[in-house]
């Protein structure tokens, strides 16, 4: 399989949804009957006109998550060839995407991190513009902005404006006007929001927005046992890619080199935001889902050695199939 998708073969998009579908298919039968879809945070909910704690029918919720991460996978393996990050036009992206996002159950089904992932992947689009880019105020000043929008779907998402200024360390020279920029943009989302609270006559309500912030990091994180076992096939993955790219680092494009950075610090700072949310879900870990998949693309498409390495995704896919059938 591994084979096939390291082609860009627009073929691979028939297989990338069998794909799709197979990692999803079997949790149809020991799934809830209904889940409930929430899709922004509580102080925000009066500003979207929908119906909030709604129970879906879940063929119908996996179905619409399904579509999302097929439309998000194609946006990122779009992304990868554009900017050339493996050297090499592939649909692994996708693949890897689409295998990182149905890891877990709770990832199957519609969630705030889902939907943020298109603003990872938006993100991602204009952060890797400032390495070519002579005036890039005006886009920190939109990134500033997406990180706002994505705090108000998902606030532990307001930590990708660290991500911001991490780009503006790696890729460009200092300048504080860069920095400021994208300090207004985040800014200019929240002043509307504070002119909706005066106008609803709840502004004395505003700064409880950012409250969760000062949550005491979890001693522990409460997860299936089972669920650790899933992980060794990612956590091998993931070194084996590490080795791979400390060969090729020094060999790469100083763009590829750069962006590999900034996709590390931004798998980190995704991983650990986790903690803002008081009522914390193993879904929050789909913020990861778009750096892990270009990482694992990486060692895959210069993996060596077929049989291990098709052997390896072969374990990683049973898995998946194989810990959302049984609910032990």
């Amino acid at each position: 399989m591994i084979s096939a998708f390291r082609n860009f073969n627009p073929l691979n998009v028939i297989w990338l949804i069998v794909v799709l579908v197979a990692l999803r298919v079997c949790y149809l039968f020991r799934g809830p009957d209904q889940v409930e879809f929430i899709l922004a945070e509580s102080f925000a909910r009066s500003l979207l006109p929908i119906t909030y704690g709604h129970l879906l029918p879940l063929p119908a919720d996996m179905v619409l998550a399904a579509i999302i991460v097929l439309i998000q996978a194609l946006l990122l393996n779009y992304l990868v060839n554009f900017y050339n990050l493996l050297n090499k036009p592939s649909f692994l992206p996708a693949l890897m995407y689409v295998t990182v996002s149905g890891l877990f159950t709770p990832f199957l089904t519609l969630s705030p991190p889902l939907i943020c992932n298109f603003l990872v992947i938006w993100m991602l689009f204009k952060l890797l513009s400032f390495y070519k880019s002579n005036d890039i105020k005006s886009t920190a000043y939109d990134l500033g902005m997406i990180v706002a929008l994505g705090s108000i779907f998902y606030l532990p998402y307001i930590y990708f404006f660290v991500v911001i200024w991490a780009a503006l360390l790696i890729f460009r020279p200092f300048d504080w006007r860069d920095w400021a920029a994208a300090l207004m943009g985040y800014i200019t989302i929240f002043f509307f929001l504070a002119v909706f609270y005066y106008l609803t006559d709840h502004l004395h309500d505003f700064y409880k927005i950012w409250a969760p912030l000062g949550t005491q990091f979890p001693k522990q994180i409460n997860i299936n046992y089972y669920n650790y076992l899933l992980l060794i096939p990612v956590i091998m993955i993931f070194i084996l890619c590490l080795f791979k790219l400390r060969g090729n680092f020094f060999r790469s494009y100083i763009l590829v080199r750069k962006t590999f950075q900034l996709l590390f610090l931004t798998f980190i700072i995704a991983g650990l935001a986790f903690y803002v949310k008081a009522d914390f879900r193993l879904n929050h870990f789909l913020l990861c889902a778009v750096p892990a998949a270009i990482f694992f693309s990486y060692y895959f498409l210069y993996a060596t050695g077929k049989w291990f390495y098709e052997s390896l995704y072969f374990l990683l896919f049973i898995g998946i199939i194989y810990f959302q059938f049984n609910t032990f």
